[in-house]
């Protein structure tokens, strides 16, 4: 006799003898075939135009060093120690220091809740918010870590279609309007509204207005992911839309990008109601994030100069997109991309004849590689469409990947021009393809 919960025979070619107790929303829960290409891009021979990596090395390590000796000999009890699941207060006040230089300046340390990265963040809001068939309307095309995450909850993405001046507020209308015709419901929207990862484009200031009033007009909340905010080239960027907004915006940020991603301390900036269940939810899941990495950001924040530190990183990433500007210039005259006023990528538009998801183990085999388009979609699209990172490879590197890519390219294209191609999309679209870390 079996009871429920026991362990069944095994079938077919499954060796899990788990297989039938897993809960549903496990089904779509796959590592993309990419992440496996991505252990043979980590050679030191191939250049990766495919990771998120900041570039730390630009970090003074002396300061990193007189942070971890301050903050063992003055707080060393405290940080080995749990600590709540709001955060320590020392941090959330250095975290609205960060948040005034994007317009936000009507927040206290109160509103602010600590997590393990922003994307620790996403997940949580996405727990408190989403039943299964819920819809998240979100960029197209939109952070892969994001998409996974929406998934993992079961909920359906309904992507908004973005030009250069980043989301439409027409097609937002005429999303929403379709999706309610259908009787779905609609939870938040989601944008990376400064340098969009992947598109690298900005959503205008007449834009952020206006999708701020519809969202508003439709009752629908907006999660404002801004990792990149800081890290513009030429101007400042614009004021983040929580600073237009504080009643309707969770803003989600994180110290990865201009300080260290290895530190995994980011934060959610919410309204009061959403603040307290977002505690809830941190103390139910890790019962609070790493006192020692928080007080490690504290003390390196008190201690350096930490905006001219950004500074610093806004020189080194500006010169690599313009290696990698000029270089696809050189190259690839015959394709189009964006030139990003700030942030860490490039997207790049490929014939109707290429498909990046399939060249991509050809481009590895050649010694570079990047991220197919596919990987930013929930719905199968980007097969003709790539981003490529000039974050963390130095200028030399990335002009040779990028004359690399242009050799693989042209390679294909000439196999094209001969024998004839035909597109497919996989049968992976309703897979939840979470990404390495390094790719993100």
């Amino acid at each position: 006799m079996t009871h429920p919960g026991d362990v069944g025979p095994q079938t077919g070619r499954n060796l899990d003898p788990w297989y039938t107790s897993y809960a549903d929303r496990t089904a779509g829960l796959a590592a993309s075939e990419v992440r496996a290409l991505f252990a043979v891009a980590s050679r030191p021979e191939v250049v990766s135009l495919a990771g998120g990596m900041p570039f730390v090395q630009a970090l003074p390590e002396e300061l990193i060093h007189s942070a971890f000796s301050t903050m063992m000999r003055e707080h060393g009890s405290e940080a080995l120690q749990y600590g709540g699941g709001q955060g320590i207060p020392e941090v959330r006040e250095q975290i609205l220091q960060v948040m005034s230089l994007e317009g936000i300046n009507d927040a206290s340390a109160d509103d602010v809740v600590t997590t393990t990265g922003s994307q620790h963040a996403l997940d949580l809001v996405s727990k408190l918010f989403l039943n299964p068939g819920d819809v998240v309307l979100a960029e197209a095309p939109s952070y892969v870590g994001a998409l996974g995450t929406f998934k993992s909850y079961q909920a359906d993405v309904a992507h908004v279609t973005i030009d250069d001046n980043g989301l439409i507020p027409e097609a937002l209308e005429e999303t929403i309007a379709h999706l309610r015709a259908e009787g779905r419901t609609i939870k938040f929207l989601y944008t990376v509204a400064n340098y969009n990862n992947p598109a690298g484009v900005t959503m205008s200031l007449e834009r952020r207005i206006r999708v701020l009033e519809i969202c508003k007009r439709e009752h629908i909340l907006i999660l404002e992911d801004n990792p990149y905010g800081l890290l513009y080239f030429d101007k400042p960027g614009l004021p983040a839309l929580r600073s237009m907004d504080a009643e309707n915006v969770v803003y989600l940020g994180s110290f990865s990008k201009i300080l260290s991603p290895g530190l995994r301390v980011g934060w959610a900036l919410a309204p009061h109601a959403i603040r307290e269940k977002l505690i809830l939810a941190v103390e139910a899941s890790i019962l609070s994030p790493s006192t020692f990495n928080q007080w490690v950001v504290t003390e390196y924040l008190r201690q350096s100069d930490w905006q001219q530190q950004i500074e610093g990183y806004r020189d080194v990433y500006r010169e690599r997109r313009d290696a990698m500007d000029q270089a696809l210039q050189e190259h690839l005259p015959q394709l189009s991309w964006t030139k990003p006023d700030g942030g860490f990528f490039v997207w790049v538009r490929l014939t109707e004849q290429l498909d990046s998801k399939q060249m991509l183990p050809r481009a590895v085999k050649e010694l570079v590689a990047y991220t197919p388009g596919t990987a930013f979609f929930a719905d199968g699209r980007g097969r003709h469409e790539m981003r490529l990172s000039f974050c963390y490879p130095t200028p030399e590197r990335i002009k040779l990947g990028v004359r690399r890519l242009a050799n693989v390219i042209n390679g294909e294209l000439d196999l094209v021009e001969t024998f004839g191609t035909s597109t497919r999309r996989g049968p992976d679209a309703d897979r939840v393809n979470m990404p390495p870390p390094n790719i993100s």
